[in-house]
């Protein structure tokens, strides 16, 4: 039984040693894909990024609160902000010409007299409350107020920008106004009530702090490397699906699969030395792209992935990910007649697997009914396991349920490809 196993095993490792440009796409491919896609990530993991986003402002109100904005923007270290083009100053036409064009992101249009208006606003709200406790002459207050309309901060946004960047900058500017209306109000009531009279505090009396988790008393902090590395080794590794299903309809297709079986050779020993060869290609490819963010990432201005402690039930979601993506590429093979069913069927449903499993979009960014549906992807599991032991640092026990699930899918497509074979082979 071992000798047949081992045979097996041989037999496949030789099927992968004729197929050169295979086994290229099963290990360049994956490096180039992590390393690419994680340096475009990497500045959205960092607090401060070294390219500044450039900005129009059209200020057409030259007053403190449009100062204030431009003082605000230009300390962000997140926005270049840019107020003449060809050294003429900018109008609401040109901005709005240009950033539908894409050559600006984003176009900020501050209103005229924004700043006269929003202190007249304040006054009068200020005289109400003062004439209201007694503090202010009463035929001062009588006096008819002047009706002041609401002012509007316009936006104009790339229409190619992600809705998260405008939420972002929305809530950025929103937030910058409010803080400007609050010390309005603060100076007009020290105004009003005298100098010397009170001393209003004008810092934030609520403030954020981000409580970032401990390991060995170190902040563990998430980074674009970790995100992405289990990501895209899980998808390298369901890309096996394609060879695997393509050398069994190979094999079917030349007749080795008949010829192997007229010896005393069952179905169940060739599946288990297609099994073990795969997943022995499976952690090859898991190292390397460990290697390769450990040894190679800092050395292009990436973030080292910290597997201090967690390599090894790192590797065990990984084998566990491998009998997935097997499971998967035997039923496959067996089911698909030709490689040109075999092929592009096997890439589709990888990236479809993908896509749904949260490997290009965050699970919980999708929408409710795609969030449920993503809890069906084995490549979910995978995904959720490798955060577990990379980022929340649980312990095995923890991840065995998600392990266990994707054991379970490897039985089962294995199951139903043997179970198909057979009544296939009966008929």
């Amino acid at each position: 039984m071992l000798y047949k196993i081992w045979m097996s095993i041989v037999k496949e490792f030789l099927l992968l040693k004729r197929d050169l440009g295979g086994l290229i796409i099963l290990f360049i491919m994956p490096l180039v894909l992590v390393i690419t896609v994680t340096l475009i990530q990497d500045s959205t993991f960092k607090t401060v990024s070294d390219s500044k986003i450039p900005i129009l402002l059209v200020d057409n109100d030259k007053g403190s609160v449009s100062k204030t904005v431009f003082e605000n923007l230009e300390k962000s270290n997140l926005f270049s902000v840019v107020t003449q083009i060809d050294n003429k100053t900018i109008s609401e036409d040109l901005a709005r010409e240009n950033v539908f064009k894409g050559k600006f992101q984003l176009a900020i249009i501050i209103p005229e007299k924004l700043s006269s208006d929003l202190q007249a606003k304040v006054d009068q709200n200020v005289e109400k409350i003062v004439s209201n406790l007694g503090f202010a002459d009463s035929t001062a207050a009588s006096e008819p107020q002047r009706i002041i309309k609401e002012k509007e901060v316009k936006l104009y946004f790339d229409p190619a920008v992600q809705m998260s960047f405008k939420n972002a900058v929305m809530s950025s500017i929103d937030k910058m106004i409010s803080q400007i209306e609050t010390k309005s109000i603060y100076t007009t009531f020290e105004k009003q009530l005298g100098e010397g009279s009170t001393n209003f505090e004008q810092k934030s009396f609520i403030s954020f702090k981000e409580i970032i988790p401990k390991i060995n008393n170190k902040e563990i902090r998430p980074n674009s490397v970790q995100h992405n590395v289990p990501a895209w080794t899980l998808f390298a590794i369901f890309f096996i699906v394609i060879p695997l299903s393509i050398n069994i309809v190979k094999e079917k297709s030349q007749g080795t699969f008949v010829r192997l079986r007229t010896n005393p050779v069952s179905n169940l020993v060739v599946i288990i030395g297609k099994t073990i060869t795969y997943s022995v290609i499976c952690m090859i490819q898991f190292y390397m792209m460990v290697a390769v963010a450990v040894f190679l990432f800092p050395s292009i201005g990436l973030p080292s992935l910290n597997i201090e402690g967690h390599l090894a039930l790192m590797s065990v979601v990984a084998l566990f990910s491998g009998f997935a993506a097997i499971g998967f590429g035997i039923l496959l093979g067996t089911i698909a007649s030709t490689q040109e069913q075999s092929a592009p069927f096997g890439a589709t449903s990888v990236i479809i697997l993908a896509a749904i499993g949260g490997i290009w979009v965050p699970v919980f960014a999708m929408p409710k009914i795609m969030q449920i549906i993503a809890k069906s992807s084995p490549m979910n599991w995978g995904l959720d396991a490798f955060y577990d032991v990379l980022l929340r640092n649980v312990s095995f026990l923890e991840i065995i349920p998600k392990i266990s699930l994707l054991f379970l899918f490897f039985i089962l497509t294995t199951a139903i490809a043997l179970f198909y074979d057979k009544k296939k082979r009966a008929v």
